[in-house]
């Protein structure tokens, strides 16, 4: 039996893994601004839940949520870090407010709480820490620039804090999903930029604004089976750096790839040029 502490666990992927990490067996710490809403989803798990308020932009709840999973349960094994939000709209039409917002969510909040929950772990020299990347941490595509940067730098400090905590005991996963079928989309968890500029509108962005709504609540990922999927993947002691879900992930993962290599074979003359000429031998 293990002890999850999982944020934004109200809904979406983070209460699917709730459901599931409960059903394994494990003692849950979930966390949400709201967390009655946590307890009325789960009304049987009892005292193997603990619902805790937490609002990951703040250090001090952080810090705070922390102290509460180990009162009650005395330790933590596993933090998932899934609370997020998304934005949506060319890199030119996004504000600056909104832009740090996101930020203010996806990286500084995740870094809170890891913050907050890494000491513990350490301390144990052990744990496995998870945070929910997205295909759009590998793969930039219009519309999604904003949100895509906040992952890829959650992917780049995570792939630093793989190795430097490595050599104490703690492990980090990277959960790279596709389109799955959440509230991602939806007004609650998505901003969509108000002031477009026409030059964008029948283009890339433009249109990927037209096939989020299209595929709101269509999405071909079954998040239940990703939940599943995630729990067994970090039961199991053999979880990869990175975990993509969905065929669409990895098509995308697969066609980057395949394009990285490719500019690299063509330009790799040029590019090992740059360094000093060896001195002639006399």
């Amino acid at each position: 039996m293990s002890v999850w502490f999982i944020t934004g666990a109200n809904r979406g992927f983070g209460a699917e893994i709730v459901e599931k990490a409960l059903a394994a067996g494990h003692q849950v710490v979930a966390t949400a601004r709201k967390p009655e809403q946590i307890t009325e989803r789960f009304p049987e798990a009892g005292d193997k839940l603990l619902a805790v308020a937490l609002d990951v932009t703040d250090e001090v709840q952080a810090q705070a949520a922390t102290a509460a999973a180990i009162e009650r349960f005395g330790r933590i094994d596993v933090l998932v870090n899934n609370a997020g939000r998304g934005v949506l709209g060319a890199v030119e039409e996004i504000s600056d407010a909104d832009v740090r917002a996101v930020y203010e969510t996806n990286v500084f909040g995740l870094l809170n709480v890891t913050r907050a929950v890494a000491p513990v772990l350490r301390a144990q020299r052990a744990g496995h820490i998870v945070n929910l990347s997205s295909v759009g941490g590998f793969v930039g595509a219009q519309g999604w620039g904003i949100y895509a940067s906040t992952k890829f730098a959650v992917e780049g400090f995570s792939e630093a804090l793989a190795t430097e905590l490595k050599p104490l005991g703690v492990q980090v996963t990277l959960i790279e999903p596709g389109y799955f079928r959440t509230d991602f989309l939806d007004d609650s968890s998505l901003h969509t930029v108000e002031s477009t500029i026409d030059d964008y509108a029948d283009g890339p962005a433009g249109q990927m604004r037209e096939i989020a709504t299209q595929v709101n609540h269509d999405q071909p990922g079954d998040p239940v089976k990703a939940a599943q999927v995630i729990v067994e993947t970090i039961d199991s002691g053999m979880a990869p750096l990175r975990l993509q879900l969905g065929a669409d992930c990895v098509a995308a993962v697969e066609e980057k790839l395949a394009f990285v290599r490719q500019e690299l074979d063509t330009w790799r003359d040029v590019s090992v040029s740059t360094g000093f000429d060896e001195p002639t031998a006399a």
